[in-house]
C-alpha cells in the first residue's frame, strides 16, 4: 500500500524539526531516567528567610515555634544558610516536566485537556477514579486480616514440606491475584513471607518466596481488566469489552503459570538453601496459640511486642512466628468485602458486555457506590468498637512509654548518672483521672494526647494545627482503625504520576513524535508479520517498562502509537495492509509485556515494585538494584517467551488473516 500525505488534522512529521518539538522529547527522556534513578536536589536559602517563614507560621499557630538551645539562642544560628531537599522522583519528576513544557509554551491546553479529561477513547480521569474505588475495596478485604489467615491456612495444608508448601503458595498467589490484583498481595503476602523464612531454621534465604510471590502477583493480573491499571488503558483505548480482553488473554497467562512453576523450583530456585525439602518451622508454644490476635490496624496494638519484633533476637522471631501462626480476622468485615468485590466484577462485566445496547457506562459508576459502602460499612464497625479499640492502644501506648523510660534508667545508671525522679512525667505515674480524656469527650470532638505528661510552661508545647492534625490521625486510628489503615494504603501517587504522564505522551503525539514511533513500527510489522508484531511488542514493551515511567507510563506511550498506527492504515498510509489478526496480536502481546514487565529489570518497573522493596525493607530484607534484575532476568525471559508462544498460536487459531477493519471514526472521539 502506498503511502498518501497526511490529513491537514493530523501532526505531520516535519513539525519534529521545530525547537520545541526537540525539547519535548528530550524532556521526556529525561523525566524517564529521573523516574528509573530518582534522587534529591539540595536548594540553599538564607536562613533570615526560613526563620521569617517558620515565625510567620508559628505566630499564626499553624506549627510550633523554633528549637532553641539553653543559652535561649535559636539552633544552628551559626550557619547562614539553609538547606533543603527537593526530590525528584516518580511523582515530582513528571509534573515538573509538564509545568516546564507549559512555561517554554511546548504544550498547552489540548495536551493537558486530553492528558486529564482525555482523548482518542484514553479517559485518564475514569480511569482512576475507577481504579482507587476499586483498589479500596481490595485493601480493605486484605485490612480484614483475610489474606493473611488464608495465607496461614495454606502454610498449615503444606505443613513441613518445601516443595509442596512453595506450590500452595504459588496456587494461592495467583488465584488471589487474578481477582484482587497485585497491590493487597505485595502488602500483605510480602510481609507474610518475610515472616515465614525468618522463623524458619533452615531457609538461608528468601529470595525464591518473595522474588515467586511478586513475579505471580504481576502475571496473574493480566487476566482481567480491573486487576491492573495497565489494562484499563489498554482496553479502553482499543474499545476492548472486558469479557473478550480475559478471553484472550487467560490461556496464555495460565499456561505462563502453569510452564513457570517447574522452572523456578527446579532451576531458578534448586537450591536447597532457598526451597528445602522439608521445613524446619518453629513451634508456637500454646499460650501464643491460645492469646486472641490482636487488630494490627490499630496502633501500638501489640505494644513493645512491634519493636522486639523487629529485632533479631529468639524472642523476636518468636513474636513473628505469632504473627503468622496466629493471625487476625475480621470475619464479618472480611465477608461484607468479599461479597462487596465480587458483585461488583460480575456487574462490571456484565454491564461492560453490554454495553452496545444500553449504551455507554462509565465502570467508575459501578465502583465507586461499591467503594463508598464498603468505607460506611468500615466506618460504623470502627464506631461500634471504638470502646475497645481506643483501650487496646492506650495500653500499647503505656508499655511503649513505660519501656523508653525503663531504657533511660538503664542507660543512665549504665552512665554512673543519678536515676533518681526519672520518668517523673510519664503516663504510667500519673493517674488515669490526668492522663486520658473520656470516651464521651472524644466522641464530641475533644482530641487530646493521652500521653500527655504534667503541664509544662514551656512555650514549645502549645496547640497548632500540626498538633491538632497529628492528633485528630491518631483519633481516627484508634476509632476507625481500617478505615484508616485503608485509606492510608491506596496507591495516592499513581493519580499525579499517571496523569503527568498522559500529558506528556499527548505532547508527543501533537509534536509528530508518535507518528515517527508509529512509522517505525510499521516497517517492523510489514518485514516480520504477526510473529514479528508479538515478539517485537512483547520485547519492547518489557523494555520500555523499565525505562519508559513504570508499565503504567509504558502503555500509555504504546497505546498512542498503536492507535497513531491504526489510523495510518485507515488513511492508507502504511506500507502493507495491516490484518486482523497482526493487528490484535499486537495488542494482546503489549498487554502481555505490561503486566509482566512489571518483574523484569527495575524496580520502578511499577508502582508495586517499589512497594514491595518499601515492605521488605522494613522487615530487614534489603533488595539491591542488582540483585533485583539478575534474579528477574531468567524469570521474566521463560514467562515472556511462553506467554508469547503460546499468543502466537492462539492467534493464528481464533483471528482471521483478513484485512483489519478500523472502529469508526464517530467511537473514537
Amino acid at each position: 500500500m502506498t503511502e498518501n500525505s497526511s490529513s491537514p488534522s493530523s501532526p505531520k512529521t516535519a513539525d519534529i524539526t521545530d525547537w520545541r518539538s526537540i525539547v519535548t522529547l528530550v524532556v521526556f527522556v529525561i523525566t524517564n531516567v529521573i523516574v528509573l534513578f530518582p534522587f534529591h536536589v539540595p536548594l540553599y536559602i538564607p536562613r533570615w528567610l526560613s526563620n521569617a517563614f517558620i515565625d510567620a507560621a508559628a505566630s499564626c499557630r499553624i506549627i510550633g515555634p523554633r528549637h532553641k538551645n539553653q543559652s535561649g539562642e535559636n539552633a544552628d544560628a551559626h550557619s547562614s544558610w539553609v538547606r533543603l531537599s527537593l526530590p525528584l522522583n516518580i511523582v515530582t519528576a513528571p509534573l515538573i516536566a509538564d509545568l516546564f513544557l507549559l512555561a517554554i509554551l511546548a504544550i498547552g491546553r489540548e495536551e493537558v485537556k486530553g492528558g486529564t479529561l482525555g482523548a482518542d477513547h484514553i479517559e485518564p480521569l475514569d480511569i482512576m477514579i475507577f481504579f482507587i474505588t476499586l483498589a479500596y475495596i481490595a485493601i480493605s478485604i486484605d485490612a480484614s486480616g483475610l489474606i493473611r489467615y488464608l495465607a496461614f491456612k495454606v502454610l498449615s495444608w503444606g505443613g513441613k514440606y518445601g516443595h509442596r508448601l512453595f506450590f500452595y503458595l504459588y496456587v494461592f498467589f495467583f488465584g488471589l491475584g487474578t481477582f484482587v490484583g497485585n497491590d493487597p498481595i505485595i502488602l500483605s503476602g510480602t510481609a507474610f513471607l518475610a515472616y515465614m523464612t525468618r522463623v524458619s531454621s533452615n531457609i538461608v534465604h528468601p529470595r525464591a518466596w518473595i522474588y515467586t510471590q511478586f513475579a505471580v502477583a504481576n502475571i496473574s493480573s493480566a487476566i482481567l481488566v480491573s486487576s491492573n491499571p495497565t489494562n484499563l488503558v489498554l482496553a479502553g483505548a482499543f474499545g476492548i469489552k472486558f469479557i473478550e480482553y480475559t478471553a484472550h488473554m487467560i490461556v496464555p497467562v495460565i499456561t505462563t503459570a502453569i510452564v513457570l512453576f517447574p522452572f523456578l523450583l527446579y532451576i531458578v530456585f534448586a537450591s536447597p538453601k532457598l526451597i528445602p525439602i522439608s521445613i524446619d518451622m518453629r513451634t508456637l508454644p500454646e499460650e501464643a496459640k491460645q492469646r486472641k490476635p490482636v487488630n494490627p490496624n490499630i496502633p501500638h496494638a501489640r505494644g513493645t511486642a512491634e519493636q522486639e519484633e523487629d529485632s533479631q533476637s529468639e524472642q523476636g522471631k518468636l513474636l513473628s512466628l505469632e504473627e503468622i501462626m496466629n493471625p487476625f480476622l475480621d470475619k464479618r468485615g472480611a465477608a461484607f468485602g468479599g461479597i462487596i468485590m465480587a458483585v461488583t466484577l460480575i456487574t462490571i462485566l456484565a454491564i461492560n458486555a453490554a454495553r452496545s445496547s444500553i449504551g455507554a457506562v462509565q465502570v467508575y459508576w459501578i465502583t465507586l457506590p461499591a467503594a463508598v459502602a464498603v468505607l460506611i460499612w468500615d466506618i460504623s464497625f470502627g464506631w461500634l468498637h471504638r470502646h475497645e479499640t481506643r483501650e487496646i492502644a492506650r495500653k500499647g501506648r503505656e508499655q511503649l512509654e513505660l519501656a523508653r523510660l525503663e531504657k533511660e534508667r538503664n542507660d543512665l545508671a549504665a552512665g554512673g548518672n543519678p536515676v533518681e525522679g526519672a520518668g517523673t512525667n510519664s503516663e504510667a505515674e500519673v493517674p488515669e483521672s490526668q492522663s486520658s480524656v473520656t470516651d464521651k469527650e472524644k466522641d464530641a470532638g475533644v482530641v487530646a494526647s493521652t500521653t500527655t505528661t504534667t503541664p509544662n510552661l514551656n512555650r514549645q508545647n502549645r496547640t497548632t494545627l500540626a498538633s491538632r492534625a497529628r492528633d485528630a490521625y491518631r483519633w481516627s486510628q484508634e476509632t476507625f482503625p481500617t478505615a484508616t489503615a485503608v485509606l492510608s494504603h491506596l496507591p495516592y501517587a499513581l493519580v499525579p504520576f499517571a496523569f503527568s504522564m498522559f500529558v506528556l505522551v499527548q505532547a508527543l503525539k501533537t509534536k509528530g513524535w508518535v507518528e515517527v514511533f508509529a512509522r517505525g513500527w510499521d516497517r517492523w510489522v510489514a518485514k516480520t508479520g504477526t510473529v514479528g508484531a508479538i515478539g517485537g511488542m512483547g520485547f519492547l514493551s518489557v523494555i520500555l517498562c523499565n525505562f519508559s515511567g513504570t508499565n503504567i507510563g509504558t502503555t500509555i506511550l504504546l497505546c498512542r502509537v498503536i492507535q497513531e498506527w491504526r489510523e495510518m492504515y485507515r488513511l492508507g498510509k502504511t506500507v502493507e495492509v495491516i490484518t486482523d489478526r497482526t493487528f490484535w496480536a499486537t495488542v494482546y502481546s503489549m498487554a502481555v509485556g505490561v503486566n509482566y514487565g512489571a518483574f523484569s529489570t527495575a524496580l520502578s518497573a511499577s508502582l508495586a515494585g517499589l512497594l514491595w522493596r518499601d515492605i521488605l525493607a522494613k522487615k530487614h530484607i534489603h533488595v539491591r538494584r542488582l540483585d533485583f534484575a539478575r534474579v528477574n532476568m531468567p524469570i521474566i525471559a521463560i514467562a515472556m517467551t511462553v506467554g508469547c508462544a503460546v499468543l502466537i498460536g492462539e492467534m493464528y487459531l481464533i483471528k482471521k488473516d483478513v484485512p483489519y477493519v478500523p472502529p469508526p471514526l464517530s467511537t473514537e472521539s
